[in-house]
């Protein structure tokens, strides 16, 4: 049995380099939630742009996971 190191090298490196990027953005996500609670507190009308960036985070981490799905299901080709 041969193995393409090169190959499994880079799946690998392509794998963390996603799952950093997808939980980065998570915690983005996150902290738009927080600065909209924090605004909505305060009350001084930036509401909609922690809200904005939170969206935007999920809708991101929400692509990145269905496009996996995507890819690992064979119907879906």
């Amino acid at each position: 049995m041969h193995l393409d190191w090169n190959a499994l090298g880079q799946v690998t490196t392509v794998s963390i380099g996603v799952t950093v990027a997808v939980v980065v953005v998570f915690a983005l996500g996150v902290l738009g939630l927080a600065r909209f609670e924090g605004a909505r507190e305060e009350g001084d009308g930036t509401e909609v742009l922690g809200m904005a960036q939170a969206g935007l985070c999920f809708l991101a981490c929400a692509a990145v996971v269905a496009y996996g799905i995507y890819l690992i299901v064979p119907q879906f080709h």
